[in-house]
């Protein structure tokens, strides 16, 4: 039988290797936040010289510097612990200004005292679930920010089909993508944007800090999150995507006002001089009020798709009704642009969709049909440049819509007499027979027929 001696000093042996293993284990979670950036005394995110970024050095996650081009963290590294989507004050940067504020309100509604409504100030960005039919789908919601995140989608899935290295280009790839390969992806994608944005010269991030800069005025009306902006000017493309991807908790977190701030991100990017440039007299600002929210207007969605704050969909420069100029879309881009309504005119030229963004260099199409965003693509890279694939190929098509389960699948035939079989169709009611998606495919390719391949045509 044991001495009680001996038991008390086995006993206290015990409890020093208990405290030790807890104490590791402190350390172990002491040593993950740090890694976060959560710790308390770990706030700085990136290293700036004076009150800009260097394009040549970023830092990783530990505050080592890190060459230019190594963007992509490791895919080990640990994502258990969520970042904030509020970044600390001392994170660099420089911060917004009454004037810089003053002039952004100007820009999105046309004066200083509207205040974005309640349906964009809860949108971000968030995929469906991974390893789904929608793995690689943004949920949407409605209105203008509907047309925000579907015209993000666009280059999600260029980036995904045709961007990614090292990865299979066709449509089981989307469905197989992971938590790790999404949170990349969104990067990639709000990168490419922003970079266009700024011309291929610098792209500028807004986040949200702990503190104000502005402060209400009589002709400044404040929303509680725009007077806390910190402005990041990135001049390479691998840095801006690096830098998204470390603060992506900024745009894909609940509560981050995640779609603003890439709108935001957007107009800084692009520059004030080079919108007002873009811009004509149809279009003086980028939001219009409807039904107690706000719209895109047409330009914001060629800024995202080509760029250029375009404000019309024709190809080139046109003259108006008044003999004024207008601008259009210059240059074929990446992502096209397809619509179709009901009440749409063929004969109003000055709303039909050109070439330039009916024929991207890529088979990806944001689509709106009586003003409902989807998107529309082709994993077939030769689709729009070989006239032979053109005969008989398939198309995908997301409408955002909560009840589209996995994207519907279409099989396009460009020479099947499409008209013989139409020809009783009511000239003087366009698409009476037909589903919108159908008549919006029909803008492209005028004689087509439609496979729905089994499912019940919808949209």
């Amino acid at each position: 039988i044991m001495e009680p001696s001996e038991e008390a000093q086995n006993s206290q042996e015990l409890d020093l290797e208990e405290i030790t293993r807890k104490l590791l284990f402190l350390d172990k979670w002491r040593e993950i936040f740090s890694y976060h950036r959560l710790g308390t005394n770990n706030t700085t995110s990136q290293n700036h010289e004076g009150d800009r970024i260097s394009a040549g050095e970023t830092e990783d996650g530990t505050g080592r510097s890190q060459p230019k081009g190594q963007g992509h963290l490791p895919s080990s590294r640990l994502c258990s612990v969520p970042k904030p989507s509020i970044i600390s004050s001392k994170s660099g940067g420089f911060p917004v200004s009454l004037a810089m504020a003053t002039k952004l309100r100007q820009t999105l509604f046309g004066n200083t005292i509207q205040v974005f409504s309640s349906d964009w100030t809860k949108a971000y960005f968030q995929f469906h679930e991974p390893f789904s039919d929608l793995a690689f789908a943004l949920q949407v919601g409605k209105g203008g920010v509907q047309s925000i995140q579907m015209a993000v989608q666009g280059p999600i899935i260029k980036y995904l089909l045709f961007t990614r290295k090292g990865k299979d280009c066709n449509f089981l790839s989307l469905c197989r993508i992971s938590k790790h390969d999404q949170d990349h992806t969104l990067a990639a994608a709000l990168a490419g944007i922003l970079w266009a944005a700024g011309a291929a010269q610098k792209a500028t991030i807004c986040l949200i800090t702990e503190d104000t800069y502005v402060a209400p005025t009589p002709g400044y009306s404040g929303d509680g999150f725009s007077e806390r902006l910190q402005l990041f000017e990135l001049s390479d493309k691998e840095a801006t995507e690096k830098f998204i991807y470390d603060h992506l908790q900024c745009f894909k977190g609940e509560g981050c006002h995640g779609v603003i701030l890439f709108l935001y991100s957007l107009i800084f990017s692009r520059t004030f001089e080079r919108l007002q440039e873009e811009l004509d007299v149809s279009t003086t600002h980028l939001l219009q009020p409807n039904a107690g929210g706000f719209l895109c207007r047409q330009a914001v969605l060629n800024l995202i798709l080509t760029g250029r704050a375009s404000p019309h969909t024709f190809n080139g420069c046109q003259k108006g009704k008044s003999q004024e100029i207008l601008h259009g879309v210059p240059t074929r881009s990446d992502i096209g642009y397809l619509q179709w309504g009901k009440g749409t005119s063929d004969d109003d030229r000055l709303s039909q969709v050109g070439s330039m963004l009916k024929t991207p260099k890529l088979p990806v199409w944001l689509c709106n049909i009586n003003g409902n965003y989807s998107v529309l693509f082709s994993t077939n890279r030769q689709l729009l440049s070989d006239w032979k694939v053109e005969r008989l190929f398939d198309l995908y098509f997301y409408s955002g819509q909560p009840a589209q389960k996995k994207p519907a699948h279409l099989t396009i035939d460009t020479h099947s007499h499409h008209w013989e079989s139409v020809q009783h169709e009511d000239e003087h009611r366009p698409g009476r027979r037909f589903s919108p998606l159908e008549m919006v495919i029909r803008t492209k390719w005028r004689d087509a027929t439609i496979n729905w391949n089994g499912s019940i045509p919808f949209f």
